[in-house]
C-alpha cells in the first residue's frame, strides 16, 4: 500500500506558508504568503476565505480548536480570531512583543 493524497486543496494564488488541520470538524485551514487563509473540508471542498483587516495581510501561523475557533497570527504581532463554521471575525489584537 503506497501513500497517496486523499484530496488536493486549491484556491491560493501564492505559496502556502501555514496549515492547520482539525480532524474533529473535518477542516483544513491554509494561509498563503500574500493571504488570505482558506477553509477546506478534508475531502478538498473549498468552503470560504478568512480575510483579516487591511493590517492583517500576511498569515504566518494558524491554530484551530475543536470548538471551531481559528486563531491566525500575522506578521508584526497581529492576531485574529475567526469562527470557522461561518467565517465571522470575532476579535483582533496587536501585541508589541517580538513574537516570531
Amino acid at each position: 500500500d503506497y501513500p497517496a493524497p486523499r484530496a488536493v486543496l486549491t484556491g491560493h494564488d501564492h505559496e502556502v506558508v501555514c496549515v492547520s488541520v482539525c480532524a474533529e470538524l473535518g477542516l483544513v485551514i491554509s494561509g498563503a504568503k500574500e493571504g488570505p487563509c482558506l477553509v477546506h473540508t478534508i475531502t478538498g471542498d473549498l468552503l470560504r476565505a478568512l480575510e483579516g483587516t487591511e493590517n492583517c495581510l500576511y498569515p504566518r501561523l494558524i491554530s484551530v480548536s475543536s470548538e471551531g475557533h481559528c486563531i491566525i497570527y500575522y506578521e508584526r504581532g497581529r492576531f485574529s480570531d475567526f469562527r470557522t463554521l461561518n467565517g465571522k471575525l470575532l476579535a483582533q489584537m496587536e501585541i508589541n512583543d517580538s513574537t516570531r
